[in-house]
Parts: structure tokens; sequence; C-alpha cells
């Protein structure tokens, strides 16, 4: 390195507020980010990731053993970018991807009817799916079937805590106002408080996990997550 570079990228890297869980990258701001109104500080340049995967990360290190040399066989839904390339490189991992049209899908699949036999995965991860499903109960169900038996789901939705019972409302055919009433015009509900009882009556033992008590206020600033999300931890 020159006798230059290295103040130069002290310089660069002098106040730098945010991190990146997912690959250790610093910045002075992250990028903004929503599909209504813009989050500010939402959206890491390196992994592309959102709060929620953050989040997701953070869980995984901090709460199991996803990340040690225990083998486990796991299935993606809609695998995210963020998560994708490095969830496929784990030596302990037997990784599959399914989605019904996405071309990161190794198996394309109906998550109401899924090709996989009863209890064949010890992780499953659906984030961002069931508010698209017209019959998430099946959904559920189905998820339920193929998890092992001591094995675990994490199926994140857009969740409203402040709301007791999810909201739905067919009648609304508008798509500037389904996006502004449901977030995006393709979403088929917001989920309420009453979202964790729906995966505990198809058979799920349900954890609502928060992070909020298991990190300082400066890492949840650093790391820009929303600590007051619940992760929806489903076990078999």
């Amino acid at each position: 390195m020159s006798y230059w570079a290295k103040p130069i990228l002290a310089l660069f890297y002098r106040g730098n507020k945010f991190t990146d869980p997912i690959d250790g990258k610093s910045y002075r701001k992250f990028l903004p980010y929503g599909y209504t109104k813009k989050r500010t500080n939402a959206l890491a340049p390196g992994t592309l990731s959102l709060e929620r995967h953050r989040l997701l990360w953070l869980y995984l290190q901090k709460n199991t053993d996803f990340f040690t040399k225990k083998n486990f066989k796991v299935l993606h839904f809609a695998p995210e970018q963020a998560f994708y390339k490095r969830f496929k490189k784990q030596a302990n991992l037997d990784y599959t991807t399914t989605d019904l049209e996405s071309p990161l899908a190794d198996v394309k699949a109906d998550i109401c009817d899924l090709p996989f036999k009863t209890a064949s995965f010890d992780i499953v991860f659906c984030n961002h799916v069931l508010e698209h499903i017209p019959d998430d109960t099946k959904a559920m169900q189905e998820l339920f079937r193929i998890l092992k038996p001591n094995g675990y789901a994490i199926l994140q939705v857009p969740l409203d805590p402040n709301r007791k019972t999810t909201f739905e409302d067919d009648s609304i055919t508008d798509k500037a106002e389904r996006t502004l009433i449901f977030g995006q015009y393709d979403h088929l509900r917001i989920y309420g408080m009453d979202y964790f009882d729906k995966l505990a009556a198809v058979g799920f033992q349900v954890d609502a996990v928060s992070l909020k008590n298991q990190l300082s206020e400066a890492e949840i600033q650093r790391f820009a997550i929303d600590a007051n999300e619940f992760i929806p931890v489903c076990h078999k």
C-alpha cells in the first residue's frame, strides 16, 4: 500500500455509522428504500439487505447453530439475494430453493401443493411470501407437513403489531388503492397479531422472537434494524 493510501482510506471510513452484519462492511449511510414511502438507511449496498434480512441474520447468529458444522437440510422459499449465495456455499447445509417463478429456484413449486415428502427438512425459510398467497392456511399446513419433527421454520411477513386481527378486503381492486392500504398492490392482507394464532392452529409451536433485549441501542442503530419487529420462529 502506498504512503498516501492509508490516510486516504482512514479518511474515507471515518464517521461510518452503519454496519451490515451479513458481510461486516461499514458505511456512512445505507441507501433509502421503500415501496410507497422511502425509509432512510434501509438498504445495505453490499448485500442488498433490508432491515428484516439483517434482523434474521443476527437471530441466526445469536440464537441458533445454523452457522456451525452441524449439518442441516434446508428449504428456502423465494430466496433473498442477501442470503442466497452465502447459504448455497455454506458447507454444512443441504440447501434447496423453491418458488413458483423465481429464476433462483432449484424446484418450481406451488407452496400450497409441494412436491416434497413429509418431514423432509430441518429448517424452512419462507419470508414475505404468505401475504401473497390466497389460501395462506393451506400454505401453512404444507410448511408444517414438510418440516421434520424438532425442526423449525422462520416465516416472516409484513406484520402490524398494533392490529389484533389480520385485515383483508378483496373488494379493493384498484392497484393504487391496494398499494396505499396494503403496502403493495399484490399483497392480499395485512397480518395482525393473530398471525401467531393462525400458525399455531396448523400445529406449530410458535415463538414471537424479539432481539430487543439481546442488542444494545448502539447496535440497533448501527445495524439499522427494527428492534420491535417479531421473528416468527415455528417449531414442530
